[in-house]
């Protein structure tokens, strides 16, 4: 739409003049000036991120590969370059300002990374693997020179069995080319863009999470999770297990701190192996008393022990039902609950995709906990498996979101949207993806269900956003209904439902006040509601001006009342038949000033104890416990 043709519709539409006046206020380009949080001080550059990074499948032998490592960037087609002349401290994204190379690279680019390290002594039949929590998005890998895989995938977890590639000498040599095309490709990405603005951010490439080495036995527990059935009183535990011979054995045992609760041992001759225990009296996991059971295994052979891991779960079940008043709910372990919580989008001024230190990880979670919220909906980003732990540990629910891509916003209908005052889920938005990238988006839902499926906190899946690369809505929220039982699935979240899905998921701003009329079998929640922003100067990532909100509010005093006004609207339609809702958002973001907690993770714009009674309130929750955990090594 040209400007003259805004100009006319401002002159004929008073709506459409109040459009175009904010409109304009949106910035159309980001703009960022330095700003890091407290955790940065705390990073260790000789040792960044040490903490063991898989506290779902837990191993006593493994090395941090996280550190310094040598760095370039080149065009994408020339072969590996001779010197790595740069640095780069990984796992911190290339972009990012505690990288070190804190520079931008284009789909036009390769990021190239290089280090030694000095291989475990390997006994028998072990063999090294060499794992990475996450690199965006295309990874060739070669040891000593010698390919050992590519891996596409931004987000999930993967590993290249390196033993064969490793040589007699004690010093290895580990090279990783990484391209990523990030919006110019039709891959996940979230919330990143090569041209960040309004609500995109800058773009990650490379390695974000921990590189590490793990000596492992050839046959060995690849995998565990958990499902209890509360209604029986069973926990299935499923396995994977890598190359079982018969004659395997499989031992599990469920421990409450020393105290043995349930143990058995079983046949593991199947490659997949589920067991069940009675699980007596359980104690249930839940925001209020986050408990928390270990689970040891030991796969065995001949009585001799092959491997040996070390896991945990919650006991919990999350439905949906009618309540006494015949209201369709969230249930919790057979009880209603009323999911409030934040939109969470894992950014950090210094980091970007990559937190500071493990304390910054937890601490998103723990002022969620603090401000008196119960749920956190994680929005098109997949975190750290040590994020969820935290999560699984402090007790909160997780709303889980697939990252996005390839396919946003239609623009065009969006401001049409804005001037006619139609509501966005009413917008016939466009629905479709090419064959290769609904191939593309398949495999990476895989893998994060795969990935996050042993995480207690997790209790709702989100496989589309806003039509954002949305396609084939009903066959992919069955799809994931029928793969994870346990769980619920989000029908479409915010403008595209089909009726699919276990939830009807509004996304309202400035317009909260008006319920939706309630489902004859869906409970009905707001997955996004609230963006009200207030600039803290000395703690913006953008200059003042360039920064935005959906209802900016100038003095401290303003903000607080139309929050605590949204509140109170959001107590009076729990009352009416909402199920959930979810504030947006966590912290600012770039110029997205739309948090209840600054960019920098230093100022709470309204005071937690101001908050945390009323948000209890409304979630009828009490004081929660200490949260009980197992050990983390």
């Amino acid at each position: 739409m040209s400007i003259l043709a805004l100009l006319l519709l401002a002159l004929t539409l008073p709506a459409a003049g109040f459009a175009i006046f904010l409109w304009s206020r949106i910035p159309k380009k980001t703009v960022l000036v330095p700003l890091a949080t407290r955790f940065a001080a705390d990073l260790d550059p000789e040792d960044p991120l040490p903490e063991y990074p898989r506290p779902q499948l837990r191993r006593e032998r493994w090395q941090n590969l996280n550190g310094r490592w040598q760095f370039e960037v080149t065009l994408r087609r020339p072969a590996q370059p001779g010197a790595l002349t740069s640095a780069n401290l990984v796992p911190d994204p290339v972009e990012s300002a505690l990288s070190g190379a804190n520079r931008r690279v284009t789909p036009r680019e390769r990021v190239w990374y290089r280090r030694e390290f000095e291989a475990p002594t390997l006994s028998g039949e072990e063999r090294l693997l060499l794992h990475f929590g996450a690199v965006d998005w295309q990874t060739e890998v070669w040891v000593n020179d010698v390919r050992v895989g590519i891996h596409e995938g931004g987000f999930d977890p993967f590993y290249f069995d390196v033993t064969d590639a490793l040589t007699s000498d004690g010093n290895q040599k580990v090279v990783v080319a990484v391209w990523d095309p990030t919006t110019n490709g039709q891959q996940s990405v979230g919330k990143q863009s090569l041209k960040p603005r309004v609500i995109t951010y800058t773009a990650v490439t490379g390695i974000w999470q921990t590189v590490w080495l793990e000596p492992v036995a050839a046959t060995r527990i690849e995998r565990v999770a958990t499902t209890t059935h509360l209604d029986s009183g069973i926990v299935s535990v499923r396995t994977r297990l890598t190359n079982p011979e018969a004659g395997d054995q499989l031992e599990v045992v469920i421990r409450e701190k020393e105290h043995v609760v349930a143990r058995i041992q079983t046949d593991a001759v199947d490659p997949t192996t589920r067991i069940e225990l009675a699980l007596p009296n359980p104690r249930l996991w839940s925001p209020e008393s986050p408990f928390l059971y270990d689970l040891d295994l030991v796969l065995s052979r001949g009585g001799r022990e092959l491997d040996r891991v070390a896991s945990y779960f919650g006991a919990r079940e999350i439905t949906t039902a009618r309540d006494e008043d015949g209201v369709w709910r969230l249930f919790l372990n057979g009880e209603p609950v009323f999911h409030l919580g934040l939109l969470d989008q894992g950014y950090w001024p210094d980091g970007l995709y990559t937190a500071p230190t493990d304390e910054a990880l937890a601490f998103d979670i723990e002022a969620t906990k603090q401000m008196g919220f119960n749920t956190i909906r994680k929005h098109v980003k997949v975190e750290p498996a040590r994020w969820y732990w935290h999560a699984d540990r402090l007790g909160v629910l997780v709303w889980q979101d697939m990252p996005s891509g390839d396919g946003s916003t239609e623009y065009a209908k969006l401001i049409r949207a804005y001037l006619t005052k139609t509501p966005f889920e009413d917008v016939n938005w466009k629905i479709g993806r090419p064959p290769e990238s609904a191939a593309i988006y398949r495999r990476e839902l895989d893998e994060m269900l795969e990935a996050l499926d042993p995480f207690t906190s997790i209790v709702v899946w989100v496989p589309f956003n806003e039509a954002w690369g949305q396609f084939e809505t009903d066959t992919i929220l069955e799809y994931v209904a029928a793969r994870d039982p346990s769980r619920l699935v989000d029908g479409a979240s915010g403008w595209m439902d089909t009726g699919s899905g276990h939830i009807r998921d509004f996304h309202l701003y400035r317009r909260e006040r008006k319920l939706p009329p309630l489902e004859q079998n869906r409970p009905i929640v707001y997955g996004e509601f609230g963006g009200l922003a207030r600039m803290v100067e000395g703690h913006l990532a953008v200059k003042h001006n360039t920064g935005w909100g959906y209802k900016q509010l100038d003095t401290d005093e303003a903000f607080e009342a139309a929050y605590l006004r949204l509140l109170d609207l959001i107590e009076d339609l729990r009352a009416r038949g909402l199920a959930g809702a979810i504030y947006t958002q966590t912290t600012d973001i770039e110029t997205e000033i739309n948090g209840l907690i600054s960019y920098d993770r230093a100022v709470f714009k309204i005071a937690p104890e101001t908050m945390a009674p009323l948000h209890r309130r409304i979630t009828g929750a009490t004081q929660r416990t200490a949260p009980t955990a197992p050990s983390d090594s």
